[in-house]
């Protein structure tokens, strides 16, 4: 009766029954209902405190520098802000002096156009309309009914003339006299906001610059009480970056409207310093920003010049000038990248666009690009750099992974390139490739990776290893360590970055015969699926510090072959094992046989899983009867270096016992 009741185990190809959102879901998904309407509703409020803040990023660089230049805190604000007011007050004043002189001058060019829009209908647009016309015609007479027309039937009976109807009466429609309530309702109140929003923001913006310390202070206790230094070093760091980020942008800005308005002076565009502001402040935008502003130029330029060569000149110069603003400049000047997805800014700017208007398009990358800095320093908000930053989700050793599964080693070589631009290749292979090979073989353990996947990874990882041969094992130079502007993500902060080893070998002629041939060092895959690519990188790793080596698979070290292997020249042997599982007997069998072939050649078992109970447990060890262990590549290589330098000391002297076995350490 018991096992009727026993729920029938689904079987494998079945769909698993869809769960219920949890609690913890609803909540959050209650959070961001509730967070984004605070923020639409709120907007009143939450805008002059959104522009204070980047205000004063952009004015705190300014106040530090007058505090070093024995100014107080409150003179050095106080004179930062009035700065501020004069460079809004000065381009409110040109640009409300330049729309004025524009606006009175639109009537000459009304002449202008009618001419050139009667010059396109009798032109090739008036050609155009015709021929549709034309066409239009012949389709309706093809297509039309045969019925009699209203025009060839009988005209009914004749009725008496209906008298004919009243004329309507004019009627004159006048506007009472404007009031002096009317005049101040309808020309002084829209202005009123604008300058309200300037107010409060100026004020807040005094306020962020009196008590910088005491707002980081708090953040801190809000998001990283547990951790003061590491939370205190992040918050500086992201005010400092974006700090810089925004001074640069917007001396960047300020140069390519200033050049916009003197080239659109020299074509004779009217208005040029309203045009070179208004370029300026639409490179704020991303992407749209560049066609809105040579739009209203280019037509300007069109409606001014009875021909086309003015027109012609300005769209030229905006189709050159953008591009190289920003892909040449830019990058030159920013580094690397700014640390925003291309995508997530589009969102962005469509999002802040619904929520506050042009101000919020205008905001809109700037305040993306805050979200993204704290996302990267602050682990409680990793998820705005998640869905807003440009560099992987992933950990580097998953990404690896990742990119290897997909079959697809270039995109795994060009995140490496990237990485290696910051650490040697000794520290890439150990910290992100073994690791992601490590992956790749848990996933191999348990089933999941089918052996046309197996193969694809081996021969990714063997195109990998080749393709990065002729990078030595250097750090980078400084010169070559560009950083993203919001900072390196929470997935790669704790990414070790170990020197490479320095050891050199010794000089040909003081190492004893054996160490002298073409390829002293044997690595030998486990029987793993994948440590032959370990072995690989080991072997590598040895010839660019001036070691020969040879990978040798696991096959030809077995009990029906190792009696053909090749062991002239051969020193020292590496053993490779990404996992052991269970009694590692084999291993222990596998290094006897190496002894009865190289009885004077020191063995080398490398256990990348550091956590393997074969490093914590003595007697274990023993058993194996092994001459070192590591648990990364650059300890192995350490490890040889070390054989071939003892070797050389102990040139001409015989050989009694072995060393004991010891575990490399850093």
């Amino acid at each position: 009766m018991a096992s009727a009741l026993t729920p029938r185990p689904a079987p494998k190809n079945e769909v698993p029954q869809a769960e219920a959102p949890s609690l913890a879901s609803l909540m959050t998904l209650a959070v961001a209902v509730v967070v984004v309407a605070a923020l639409y509703f709120g907007r009143d409020v939450l805008l002059p405190i959104v522009l204070a803040v980047l205000l004063a990023f952009v004015l705190a660089p300014f106040v530090d520098l007058m505090r070093r230049w024995r100014f107080g805190r409150v003179p050095a604000v106080v004179v930062a802000v009035l700065v501020a007011i004069g460079i809004i007050g000065a381009l409110a004043a040109t640009i409300g002096l330049q729309v004025a002189q524009l606006a009175a001058d639109l009537p000459r060019y009304e002449t202008t156009i009618r001419n050139k829009v009667a010059g396109l209908k009798d032109g090739v647009l008036g050609r155009g309309a015709e021929m549709v016309r034309h066409l239009g015609r012949e389709i309706e007479k093809a297509t039309e009914d045969k019925t009699p027309s209203p025009q060839t039937m009988p005209a009914p009976a004749t009725e008496s003339p209906s008298p004919p109807e009243p004329k309507p009466l004019p009627v004159e429609i006048r506007q009472p006299d404007l009031t002096p309530l009317e005049i101040a309702r309808r020309f002084v109140v829209p202005i009123l906001h604008p300058l309200a929003t300037v107010f409060i923001t100026l004020i807040v913006v005094v306020f962020i610059l009196f008590q910088r310390e005491d707002l980081r202070d708090r953040m801190i206790r809000l998001f990283g009480a547990r951790d003061l230094h590491r939370t205190t070093v992040a918050m500086d760091d992201a005010a400092r970056r974006l700090s810089r980020y925004y001074l640069t942008q917007l001396a960047l800005n300020g140069a390519f409207g200033a050049v916009t308005a003197g080239v659109l002076w020299a074509i004779g565009v009217p208005s040029p310093l309203l045009w070179g502001i208004f370029g300026a402040l639409m490179r704020f935008v991303p992407y749209i920003g560049a066609f809105i502003a040579g739009a209203a130029p280019v037509a300007l330029a069109a409606a001014v010049d009875p021909g086309w060569s003015m027109a012609l000149l300005t769209l030229a110069f905006f189709i050159i000038a953008e591009p190289v603003m920003g892909h040449v400049v830019e990058p030159l000047v920013y580094g690397q990248s700014t640390g925003l997805s291309p995508f997530a800014v589009v969102v962005a700017a469509i999002f802040w666009t619904w929520l506050w208007g042009p101000v919020g398009l205008l905001i809109a990358t700037p305040l993306t690009l805050c979200l993204v800095v704290l996302g990267r320093h602050v682990e409680r908000l990793e998820f705005f750099d998640v869905l807003l930053g440009d560099r992987p989700a992933l950990t580097p050793a998953e990404n690896f992974y990742q990119r290897i599964l997909a079959g697809d080693p270039d995109e795994a070589l060009e995140h490496g390139e990237q990485l290696l631009k910051e650490r040697s290749i000794s520290s890439y292979y150990d910290e992100v490739a073994l690791k992601g090979l490590q992956l790749a073989a848990n996933d191999a353990t348990r089933g999941v990776l089918t052996p046309p996947q197996l193969e694809r990874i081996r021969e990714a990882i063997s195109g990998l290893v080749n393709d990065l041969a002729a990078y030595p094992d250097v750090e980078p130079p400084a010169a070559s360590k560009n950083e993203d502007v919001a900072g390196t993500p929470l997935a790669e902060k704790d990414l070790p970055k170990e020197p490479p080893v320095e050891s050199e070998v010794p000089e040909l002629p003081e190492l004893p015969k054996a160490w002298r041939g073409e390829a002293p060092v044997m690595c030998i895959a486990g029987r793993g699926p994948l440590d032959e690519a370990a072995s690989s990188m080991l072997a590598q790793l040895l010839r660019k510090h001036g070691l020969g080596a040879r990978v040798v698979p696991h096959e030809q070290v077995s009990r029906s072959n190792i009696i053909g292997l090749d062991v002239d020249g051969v020193a020292m042997v590496c053993i490779s094992y990404l996992e052991i599982s269970g009694n590692p007997a084999h291993l222990r069998y596998l290094i006897r046989r190496l002894r009865q072939r190289l009885p004077d050649a020191p063995i080398l078992v490398g256990l990348w899983p550091a956590e393997d109970a074969v490093l914590a447990d003595e007697k274990l060890r023993s058993a194996i009867g092994a001459d070192y262990y590591v648990t990364s590549l650059r300890e192995g290589l350490k490890a040889c270096l070390e054989a071939a330098r003892e070797a050389a000391g102990k040139a001409g002297e015989p050989e009694t016992v072995h060393p004991p076995a010891k575990i490399a350490a850093e």
